[in-house]
């Protein structure tokens, strides 16, 4: 969310709230700017006006344009979006190290890296000095070589064409990105319209001054609905007030089809083993077929099980019974996990899986600052005058929330939930 306290007199901070989120639908319809590009998708570099009010460039990055330059590209994909999806990926796995030291070691752990990753992008868009370059460095985006902060929204929005545009309809796979401002507010247009060509976000106006309790509820509903009622209340009590000047949300839902079925007569009661050692009686799906598959080191095992249609997959890391969770978690990096991706090969097995559901809710903000997002939190050095009119510098984010939900097993001949949502809240403070 977004607060601040714009239309009166005050010199106060705002904040912002962000909500990434898993989760399904399409936009509802708002009064907004007319969209310049009939489909993204085909866009070229000139034809989306990406042009922020701030652009960052890291004074190191000559000196490793060269790294990396011998990676295997998949046919077809820009370098630059590969990139950017190998930059989400190092953040994706810095992220979980640093939630999983906050959890404790019987804490199941469930998230969408691509759904925070994507509602910080939106907010870079108004950030300059050095909330833009902790943005940029904690996210990973300075490892994309050659081109400045700017460009890093035209290729998210490649990477999303990549993602959501499949020809294959066997699996659902949606994201979808809103606003929610406060009406009283003029934003900017830029940052409105490239919120909007870019990342599908378009600006809805609620009354956080006059009735913050009812815009929760709206966004919360709005929510709701995008993951056909399966994620509710993404945000708690108080988290909006008076001084919320803008919500921005982002959500993602995945729902697929297995590949080889897991079949329900085949679901019986079996022992499954926690991280402290402990077991528990929990429902085993089971199949006999041919997949994907390695021992890696230690004893260590990595299993892949595709949806229908091959291009979505879920890779299952499971370490020796002697071997803690925690160290796997510790150890476990992007490249080592390309390397055991790289090395599975087409195995018989007897898969025995458990059915189980997930649903995880969180505050990112700690988190994000350990890994050095500092500034943005601070409604002393936060920087983003690039989101509302006048170029203010009284905006911060004050919390940022995400909420993920997954559901694995063999119904209707076996299926899988995947919900995620996350929420950042910009804001102002009042006077002390």
């Amino acid at each position: 969310m977004i607060s601040n306290g714009i239309g009166t007199v005050t010199t106060g901070k705002r904040s912002i709230c962000l909500f990434p989120l898993l989760l399904i639908g399409l936009w509802g319809c708002v009064t907004c700017h007319r969209n310049p590009v009939e489909d993204i998708c085909t866009a070229k570099p000139r034809d989306i006006p990406v042009n922020p009010m701030c652009i960052y460039r890291s004074p190191e990055k000559k000196a490793t344009e060269g790294e990396g330059s011998e990676q295997k590209i998949p046919g077809a994909t820009n370098r630059r979006v590969w990139e950017l999806s190998k930059a989400n990926s190092h953040f994706a796995t810095a992220f979980y190290q640093h939630l999983a030291d906050s959890k404790n070691n019987n804490d199941n752990i469930f998230l969408s890296p691509l759904s925070i990753s994507t509602a910080f992008a939106m907010t870079k868009l108004g950030a300059c000095n050095n909330t833009l370059k902790q943005l940029m460095e904690v996210f990973k985006f300075d490892t994309i070589s050659e081109k400045t902060s700017d460009q890093i929204h035209f290729f998210f929005a490649k990477l999303n064409c990549r993602l959501y545009r499949k020809a294959n309809k066997s699996s659902e796979l949606v994201s979808a990105n809103r606003l929610f401002g406060d009406k009283s507010i003029t934003f900017n247009e830029t940052y409105q319209d490239i919120s909007e060509v870019v990342y599908g976000a378009k600006l809805q106006p609620l009354d956080f001054k006059g009735n913050a309790e009812q815009s929760r509820l709206t966004i919360n509903q709005w929510i709701s609905n995008k993951t056909e009622g399966r994620i509710t209340d993404v945000i708690p009590p108080q988290a909006i007030d008076e001084f919320t000047v803008l919500v921005l949300v982002n959500t993602i839902y995945f729902k697929g089809l297995w590949k080889s079925k897991f079949s329900p007569e085949n679901t019986k009661k079996e022992l499954f083993y926690k991280a402290d050692g402990e077991s528990c009686s929990v429902p085993m799906m089971y199949q006999e077929g041919k997949f994907r598959y390695r021992r890696v080191a230690e004893g260590t095992q990595v299993l892949e099980l595709p949806f229908k249609g091959d291009d979505i997959t879920m890779v299952l890391i499971l370490p020796k019974l002697e071997k803690p969770l925690a160290k796997v978690e510790r150890e476990l990096t992007p490249d080592m996990l390309q390397e055991w991706l790289d090395e599975l090969t087409e195995t018989l097995l007897v898969v025995h899986m458990p059915h189980f559901r997930i649903e995880d809710s969180f505050s990112v903000k700690e988190q994000l600052q350990d890994m050095g997002l500092e500034d943005l939190f601070s409604p002393e050095k936060s920087r983003l005058p690039g989101i509302v009119a006048e170029g203010r510098n009284d905006l911060y984010v004050s919390d940022a929330f995400h909420k993920a939900f997954l559901e694995f097993g063999n119904i209707l001949g076996a299926s899988s939930d995947l919900v995620m949502r996350h929420f950042v809240n910009l804001s102002t403070s009042p006077w002390p």
